[in-house]
């Protein structure tokens, strides 16, 4: 007689799915942990933050790595972001449905400015521009989303490297001088820390024809849930139509708003969005 098929039985595969989503959630935990992290994690670091198994988080770490997910540094054992996982936010990012509440809050503070407005994120030592507005106006500067701009001579950048260490900064911008494209360009760190020790102060970066001749730019930061920059809001001007001292006076309440727009959508549900204050930021060591 044939042998009867034997179905597998409902509880058995209600633990087989719970295991399975037990291991996915813990994984993702590990991913978030990593991520939110201003420095590189060790096992033991994890373990404790996270209250897992030690025996499990290594398992779960060596899977991520195994996948790119993170990196794991030979010399220390630690783990960072690896670059699926760069990659995947960087997707993120670029996401239609996610991007239109930024879109908004960028057509928002063009409104308001009557300037270009672009919202900007640090990534593999340069600025990456993710998204902009253009003004209406006849003369303006044209940058794609996906372009690259330098850390040291434009306003997001100098954002960014005022929330770092003096040491993780001068790390990331390399070998002095640094290249120059105007004759404003400063080219040594020494010029450039007192303006990043006012921007930390201050939480307002701008560009003075640094970059591009007769241009001037200011960039306020899109904070996290914990006060921690990543990401800013930037307005670009002709500096013959907006000169600085007007753009810094006219412009940065707006931008201050589109980034607290920004970062709202950004905040789970339940959770208190981050105020661009100075005590709320966080520097990045």
């Amino acid at each position: 007689m044939p042998r009867k098929k034997t179905e597998p039985s409902s509880a058995g595969e209600g633990t087989a799915v719970a295991g399975a989503e037990s291991i996915a959630v813990r994984a993702f935990s590990i991913l978030e942990h990593v991520a939110r992290a201003r420095v590189s994690q060790s096992l033991d670091e994890i373990t404790q933050a996270l209250g897992l198994p030690k025996p499990t988080v290594f398992r779960i770490l060596n899977m991520l790595h195994a996948t790119g997910l993170l990196m794991k540094e030979q010399a220390t054992r630690r783990y960072s972001a690896g670059p699926r996982l760069t990659a995947f936010a960087i997707d993120l990012w670029h996401n239609r449905s996610l991007r239109e509440p930024w879109r908004q809050a960028l057509e928002y503070a063009v409104g308001k400015t009557g300037e270009s407005c672009n919202l900007t994120m640090l990534e593999n030592g340069s600025v990456l521009y993710l998204d902009r507005v253009e003004t209406t106006q006849p003369l303006r500067l044209h940058l794609e989303s996906g372009t690259r701009v330098p850390l040291h001579c434009t306003a997001s950048g100098k954002l960014f490297l005022s929330q770092m260490s003096v040491d993780k900064a001068q790390a990331l911008l390399g070998s002095e001088p640094y290249a120059r494209f105007t004759a404003k360009t400063i080219t040594h760190f020494a010029q450039l820390q007192p303006e990043l020790e006012s921007i930390r102060k201050s939480l307002v970066a701008t560009h003075d024809s640094e970059y591009f001749a007769d241009s001037a730019a200011v960039a306020v930061p899109i904070m996290d849930q914990e006060g921690r920059v990543f990401a800013a809001v930037a307005c670009h001007a002709p500096s013959s139509r907006m000169n600085l001292d007007r753009m810094l006076a006219d412009c940065v309440q707006p931008m201050r708003e589109a980034a607290a727009m920004i970062g709202g959508s950004l905040v789970s549900p339940g959770a208190t969005p981050a105020r661009a204050s100075t005590n709320a930021v966080r520097a990045q060591v």
